[in-house]
């Protein structure tokens, strides 16, 4: 009796130090925050704290560039992920070194990102440099400037995609890798096409890994920062950035903390969509 105890209870005591982890350093500062967002200053609950959220200026801004940067960043970065991790499946030639240039970014922290994208897209940077050589231009042309937000989206949408698509190819190619070798084998041998293989085939049993990259990639994505600080400084409003802008230079913790409150939000109801819009046949058979 000892014994079968002892086997039921192992599996529960080895993930305990990881819960205990997620518990002191995640949850209990998650809640903290989010109770944080319901009290003012002065330690009273309520809404006055979402209203002047709302009510600021740079709410809505920051709220609309954060979603536009979501939506373009996440089938972007997907595609290509999804194009880096075949040619790695395809094990060609030099598919190694494929691996080792798709992986560099994986190394670089994100303000280190936006540092090297500044000075490709900066007035004196390498593009207009370049741009200027050749003939194209006759003065640098402003890249970063507030006054021209579609071009600042466009180099911090660059850098972003740049800087972490790695992080989707890593979960895709070991997607890739649990798929039998037989089911791409029986395609060949029936004539599918590569892009039958991939619609009918890699897609669908790589579903499970496709929903993991894609909580975590627009997880992320609501919480960019330091590549928008980098870039644009105070010319691109994003939710991350008036969330600090409220903590550091109002000194107000309590919508700083109604900043994170909604970014939470926002990447729970994500990643419901995804887990439901993503299930596998199982999953589904489980739910019904």
């Amino acid at each position: 009796m000892k014994r079968i105890f002892v086997k039921q209870s192992t599996p529960y005591l080895l993930i305990l130090p990881s819960l205990l982890f997620l518990m002191i350093f995640f949850a209990y500062p998650m809640v903290e925050a989010f109770s944080l967002s319901f009290r003012n200053p002065a330690g009273s609950w309520g809404w006055e704290t979402f209203r002047t959220m709302v009510t600021d200026v740079a709410f809505w801004p920051a709220l609309k560039t954060t979603l536009i940067l979501t939506v373009i960043i996440i089938p972007v970065q997907f595609t290509l992920a999804m194009i880096m991790a075949l040619v790695i499946q395809a094990k060609l030639k030099g598919a190694g070194f494929f691996l080792y240039i798709f992986s560099i970014p994986l190394a670089i922290s994100e303000l280190a990102a936006g540092i090297v994208f500044f000075a490709i897209f900066t007035d004196r940077g390498f593009l207009n440099t370049w741009l200027m050589q050749l003939g194209l231009i006759s003065k640098p042309f402003l890249f970063l400037s507030y006054q021209n937000m579609g071009w600042l989206i466009f180099t911090v949408l660059m850098a972003e995609v740049w800087r972490s698509t790695a992080i989707v190819m890593v979960i895709l190619v070991s997607g890739l890798q649990s798929i039998p070798k037989d089911y791409l084998e029986a395609a060949d041998v029936f004539g599918a096409s590569l892009w039958q293989k991939v619609t009918r085939l890699i897609l669908p049993l790589l579903r499970p890994s496709i929903q993991v990259a894609l909580i975590l990639r627009t997880i992320f994505a609501l919480q960019v920062f330091a590549v928008a600080m980098a870039l644009a400084g105070r010319g691109m409003s994003l939710l991350a950035s008036e969330s600090y802008r409220w903590y550091m230079d109002y000194r107000n913790a309590n919508v700083a903390a109604a900043y994170a409150a909604l970014i939470m939000v926002l990447s729970i109801l994500s990643a419901v969509i995804y887990i439901v819009a993503l299930r596998t046949k199982p999953e589904q058979e489980m739910a019904v």
